[in-house]
């Protein structure tokens, strides 16, 4: 079974940090470039970063760059999202997919796999 699974949300204070996983399934990430997501309430689904399967660069939206991490293991299929310095506009369901684009606007070709999503929950 073919498969994107995220896993690590959950409530936090302002100021906190959380790490996501996103565990594939089913076929190699090796191949795909990775990227996280989030949709908050009332919100578009926004891309937050971008990571590339070839050259490690991993780009990031202005609204996380320099509190998110995103980090691959491909020996495990397995790409991360260490967040800290959380704020309650980070509250959103997160969610990780293949096909990314590096400039972080949202494909309109499509995304070859998703995850169900991980609920991040900041309070003030």
């Amino acid at each position: 079974q073919v498969l994107l699974v995220e896993s690590g949300g959950g409530l936090v204070q302002a100021g906190g940090s959380l790490r996501l996983s996103c565990v594939a399934s089913g076929f190699s990430l090796d191949y795909y470039p990775v990227g996280w997501f989030r949709q908050a309430p009332g919100k578009e689904r926004e891309a937050i970063s971008c990571s590339s399967f070839s050259d490690g660069s991993t780009y990031y939206s202005d609204s996380v760059k320099g509190r998110f991490t995103a980090s691959r293991d491909n020996a495990n299929n397995t790409v991360y999202l260490q967040m800290n310095s959380l704020k309650p506009e980070d509250t959103a369901v997160y969610y990780c997919a293949t096909d990314c684009l590096y400039s972080l606007t949202m494909s309109t070709g499509g995304y070859t796999y998703w995850g169900q999503g991980t609920q991040v929950t900041v309070s003030s």
